[in-house]
C-alpha cells in the first residue's frame, strides 16, 4: 500500500479531479455580454449540441472516421503481426519490430507533414500515379487524407497488441485443427481468430482513442470540411472563450470512450494489452 499510495494519489489528484472538473464546467455557462464564465448549473451546453446539426455531423464524423482508421489498421495489422508471431525467424522478426516501431521515434508533426507533401496536388502519389496511369486522385486536405494519415500513424499501436495476442495461440491447437480436417480458412476463422480476437480489440482501444481525441491532424491536413471534436474544442477555448461549451463537446468522445472500453472488457481486451 505504501508503494501504491504515491501513484494512485497522483492519478486521482491529476487525472479524476480533471475529469471532474470538466464534467462540472460543462454545466456552467458565458455571459453573453460580459464573456465572464457564470456559474449557474444549467443544461443549455447539451441542448445545443443536440440541436445544431453542424455539431452532430462533426461529432458523427469524428466517430466514423476513427472507426474506419480502426478497422483499417485491423486488417492491415493482421498479417503482418501474424507474419512476425507465427512464420518469420528470429532475425526478421527483429527486423520487422524496428521497422514497426522506427516511425514512433520521429516526431508526429513531422510525419504529417512528410504525409502532406505526399498527397499534395504537386505531390508524390500523384506524380506517380500519373506517370502509371495518367490520373490525378486529388486527396488532399480531405477527410481521405485525414483518414489514411491517422490509418498510417497509429498502424504501430495496433500491430503490437494483436501480435502478442497471436504469438501467445498454442500451435498445438492449429495441428489439432488439421488433423481434424480443417482447412487453413477454417482454421483461421474458428481457431485463430477468436483467440486473436482480444489483442486486436486491446488495439482498436488505441487506435479509436487516439483518432477520437486528435485535432493536429484534422488541422493541418483536412480542409474546411474534416472538423474533429478536437478542432472545435481547441476553438472554443482559444477563440471564442467559451471553456463550458468546450467542456461539454470534450465530454462526447470521454462518454464514447467509456461505452468503448465496457465493451471491449467484455470481449477480454484487457488481458491481450
Amino acid at each position: 500500500m505504501l508503494l501504491l499510495a504515491p501513484p494512485l494519489l497522483a492519478f486521482g489528484l491529476v487525472y479524476l479531479a480533471s475529469l471532474v472538473a470538466l464534467f462540472v464546467s460543462s454545466f456552467w455557462s458565458v455571459n453573453p455580454f460580459t464573456t465572464e464564465i457564470e456559474h449557474i448549473w444549467n443544461v443549455d451546453n447539451y441542448k445545443t449540441l443536440w440541436e445544431a446539426s453542424a455539431y452532430r455531423t462533426i461529432a458523427l464524423r469524428t466517430i466514423g472516421i476513427a472507426a474506419a482508421v480502426t478497422l483499417a489498421d485491423a486488417v492491415l495489422a493482421f498479417p503482418l503481426a501474424y507474419f512476425m508471431a507465427r512464420i518469420a525467424s528470429a532475425r526478421s522478426r527483429t527486423f520487422l519490430f524496428i521497422g514497426v516501431l522506427l516511425p514512433l521515434w520521429s516526431s508526429y508533426l513531422v510525419r504529417v507533414y512528410i504525409w502532406r507533401l505526399i498527397l499534395n496536388h504537386d505531390g508524390v502519389l500523384n506524380w506517380t500515379l500519373g506517370k502509371l496511369f495518367g490520373v490525378n486522385v486529388g486527396i488532399a486536405y480531405s477527410n481521405w487524407a485525414v483518414w489514411l494519415i491517422f490509418t498510417y500513424v497509429w498502424l504501430p499501436f495496433m500491430i503490437l497488441p494483436v501480435y502478442g495476442a497471436l504469438e501467445r495461440v498454442p500451435q498445438s491447437y492449429i495441428e489439432a485443427s488439421r488433423d481434424l480436417g480443417a482447412r487453413g480458412w477454417m482454421t483461421f476463422r474458428r481457431v485463430v481468430l477468436p483467440l486473436a480476437l482480444p489483442g486486436v480489440v486491446a488495439g482498436s482501444i488505441f487506435t479509436f482513442s487516439l483518432t477520437l481525441g486528435d485535432y493536429v491532424t484534422p488541422l493541418l491536413a483536412g480542409g474546411s470540411s474534416s472538423q474533429f471534436i478536437g478542432n472545435v474544442v481547441y476553438d472554443s477555448v482559444g477563440i471564442s472563450n467559451n471553456v463550458p461549451f468546450a467542456a461539454a463537446f470534450a465530454a462526447v468522445p470521454l462518454c464514447v470512450m467509456a461505452v468503448y472500453l465496457l465493451i471491449a472488457r467484455r470481449l477480454g481486451a484487457f488481458e491481450a494489452m
